[in-house]
């Protein structure tokens, strides 16, 4: 069997990160790339030389999509570019498709790519990254084996100028699912001052953080298990990126990939297991070898809607005095 064709959309740091996962794959080739910036394919281009040395450039990815029958599709566009080239790649026949987080800035884009995925029969992975780092996974694994009895509630936070809710809430957003172990079901929140009138998305694929809220919220989850999000812009004194977990017998406490288990008294430091990639190119990897073998992504489109649905649920609940909002939100919502 020919190895499957891949394609690049976005030429930057990240898009370089996506194709890292196809180091070494024999069943899969680097074959375009594309980016509106004909100096960053350029740059791509010659990172990878030596080991793909025919990658075709492209300014227009349907241009790509036309002439490259590709295969796998991994998409590293800015947060308000991902639905266009999701659905596109979708009906010209692309099998796989990476797509960079959050999923999408609307909830109608979104829901046109679970339906455009559905319809072609498309395996399809979004990068919330910590779902492809060995320490969280082994966390959800000792949540679920009760390893802090049972899980009642987990607090997020997140600080500094990118920790609004679309450019980086979205990973902890999903963080908390990911670790409660079930959907959401109704949240409620405060938008950051000075965005209490943000009623819909209004930023420039993230590129300035001022144009996005931050905010304070909280998430119900279907399984009983509460979740507090605390996000600003403004520097603090607290950890930029910290979680706490909190069962009937213990707590796990996160700081970035740094995590205890603290219970009966003692204090444990939790090692991550040993793995050949983690974070970005450990999830195109994994794309890969789903393709090949079967099964389900480790982070889905369905769990990225229900980020979306969060992120939303949070600015209409604002929208309607920091009420009580039900999910999933009305096709109107």
């Amino acid at each position: 069997m020919a190895p499957y064709r891949v394609g690049v959309i976005g030429c930057g740091g990240i898009g370089i990160q996506h194709a890292t996962g196809l180091v070494g794959l024999d069943n899969a080739h680097l074959v375009a790339a594309c980016d509106l910036n004909p100096k960053a394919v350029a740059a791509f281009q010659d990172h990878w030389a030596g080991t793909w040395d025919a990658i075709a450039p492209y300014a227009d990815y349907r241009q790509m999509l036309a002439e490259q029958q590709l295969d796998v599709l991994t998409i590293a566009t800015p947060d308000d570019c991902h639905a266009e080239p999701t659905v596109d790649a979708a009906r010209a026949g692309v099998k796989a498709i990476f797509c960079e987080k959050p999923l999408a800035t609307s909830l109608d884009d979104a829901r046109r790519m679970q339906r455009a995925v559905a319809e072609h029969g498309v395996v399809f992975s979004v990068d919330h990254t910590r779902r492809f780092k060995p320490i969280w996974r082994k966390l959800r694994k000792l949540v679920a084996a009760g390893a802090i009895g049972e899980l009642q509630y987990v607090v997020g936070t997140l600080s500094g100028k990118r920790g609004s809710l679309f450019r980086n809430g979205t990973h902890l957003i999903d963080a908390l699912c990911y670790l409660a172990g079930a959907r959401p079901a109704w949240v409620f929140a405060e938008l950051e001052d000075g965005y209490q009138d943000h009623t819909a998305y209004r930023g420039d694929g993230g590129r300035t953080p001022s144009l996005e809220p931050s905010a304070s919220g909280y998430i119900h989850f279907a399984n009983g298990v509460r979740a507090f999000y605390t996000g600003t812009s403004k520097k603090t004194a607290g950890s930029k990126w910290r979680f706490e977990l909190v069962g009937s017998q213990g707590q796990i406490l996160i700081d970035k990939d740094d995590a205890e288990l603290l219970r009966d008294g003692q204090r444990e430091k939790i090692e991550p297991p040993e793995a050949p990639l983690s974070g970005i190119p450990a999830g195109v990897r994994e794309l890969v070898e789903i393709l090949d073998r079967g099964g389900a992504t480790s982070s889905p489109i369905a769990a990225a809607i229900d980020v979306v649905e969060v992120i939303f649920g949070f600015i209409e609940s604002q929208r309607r005095g920091n009420v009580r909002v039900e999910l999933p939100l009305s096709e109107e919502g």
